[in-house]
């Protein structure tokens, strides 16, 4: 298999994981009481968050991953990717949502940036060490 494949599909079991965990303990305790009325009652559509994480997921090889030279490089990418890209879909929504909490869009973006910054170091280190590069 390709590494760059290799990289992308054991990056996505790492964002799988680790956000089903943040999701499952947040979700009730976070999101629910400031965004609950904005949340739908019948749960996620799972066609829109496969499509999301697949999209992200390019997004993070291909402006975190493939242009670092070390884990370290994909780590700050990563980081760097996270934070616009949760920053503007919390931003957004604070700018246009008029009961869209300040409280969430901060803990979005700090969970954004650590989470994307993770899966492209482990990501990365993980595809380097399986592969031919």
């Amino acid at each position: 298999m390709p590494r760059l494949l290799r990289t992308y599909l054991l990056s996505g079991l790492v964002m799988l994981a680790i956000d089903a965990v943040w999701l499952t303990l947040t979700a009730e305790a976070l999101y629910r009481p400031r965004i609950g009325h904005l949340m739908r009652e019948d749960g996620f559509l799972l066609a829109p968050a496969i499509a999301f994480y697949l999209l992200y997921l390019l997004g993070i090889l291909v402006l975190a991953q493939w242009p670092a030279r070390c884990w370290q490089g994909a780590l700050w990418r990563g980081a760097v990717f996270g934070l616009c890209a949760y920053g503007t879909y919390d931003l957004t929504n604070q700018a246009t949502l008029r009961d869209w909490p300040v409280m969430v869009t901060l803990v979005d973006l700090a969970w954004g940036t650590m989470l994307t910054a993770t899966v492209a170091a482990v990501g990365f280190a993980i595809g380097r060490m399986r592969g031919d590069g």
